[in-house]
C-alpha cells in the first residue's frame, strides 16, 4: 500500500538515477516531485517558510527548473518573476555575468529591466552542488542593486561545498534535503 505524500519524508520524492548524466555521477531528479501534487505543493511551502511575512518584491530563478519552482514560490509570496537563463535565451536587453565550470566558462543572463533597484529577491534553484551557477546568478543580481535576502533549493549536495559558498557571500541558504556524494 502507497503511503500518503504527507506520511512520507519530501526526499522519498525523489527519484535517483545511477551514473547520469556520465559514470559515478548520482542525478536527483525532481521531475517526481515536480508530478506529486502533494510533494510539490509541500516543497513550495518549505522552500519559502522562513521568510513568510516578509516583503519580497521578486523571485529569480535559474533555468530550467528553478522556473518552475521559482514560478510556483513568486505566486506563493505574491512577489514577481525574474527568470535567469543561459546566454542567447532573452530577447531584450540583458545584462550578463560570466561563471567558471570545472573546464572552461559559461554564462547567465537576465532582462536589464526586470529588477528596480534595492528590490528584495528570492533566488531559487532544484539543487545547488558546486554553486558556481547560483554565485553567478546572485552576482548578477547584486550588479543589478537588488538586495538578495535568501537562496533556496530542494536539493543540497554538500560534499560538493556550494550551499557554504553562498553562505560566505553572506546569503542565507535554505534546503529541503541533502544527499551526500555527487
Amino acid at each position: 500500500m502507497k503511503l500518503p505524500a504527507a506520511d512520507l519524508a519530501l526526499s522519498d520524492s525523489i527519484r535517483s538515477i545511477p551514473n547520469y548524466p556520465k559514470p559515478g555521477i548520482m542525478f536527483r531528479d525532481i521531475t517526481t516531485l515536480l508530478g506529486d501534487a502533494r510533494a510539490f505543493r509541500r516543497a513550495v511551502d518549505e522552500l519559502v517558510q522562513p521568510w513568510a511575512g516578509m516583503k519580497i518584491d521578486k523571485v529569480a530563478g535559474i533555468e530550467a527548473r528553478g522556473f518552475i519552482l521559482g514560478g510556483a514560490v513568486a505566486h506563493q509570496v505574491s512577489a514577481g518573476f525574474v527568470p535567469i537563463r543561459k546566454k542567447g535565451k532573452l530577447p531584450h536587453k540583458r545584462v550578463s555575468m560570466t561563471y567558471k565550470l570545472e573546464y572552461g566558462e559559461d554564462e547567465i543572463e537576465m532582462h536589464a529591466d526586470a529588477l528596480v533597484k534595492g528590490e528584495r529577491v528570492v533566488l531559487v534553484d532544484d539543487l545547488v552542488a558546486t554553486g558556481g551557477t547560483a554565485e553567478a546568478a546572485i552576482k548578477l543580481l547584486r550588479q543589478m542593486g537588488a538586495e538578495v535576502l535568501a537562496a533556496c533549493f530542494v536539493i543540497d549536495l554538500p560534499d560538493l561545498g556550494g550551499a557554504d559558498k553562498l553562505r560566505a557571500m553572506g546569503v542565507p541558504v535554505r534546503t529541503l534535503m541533502s544527499f551526500g556524494g555527487h
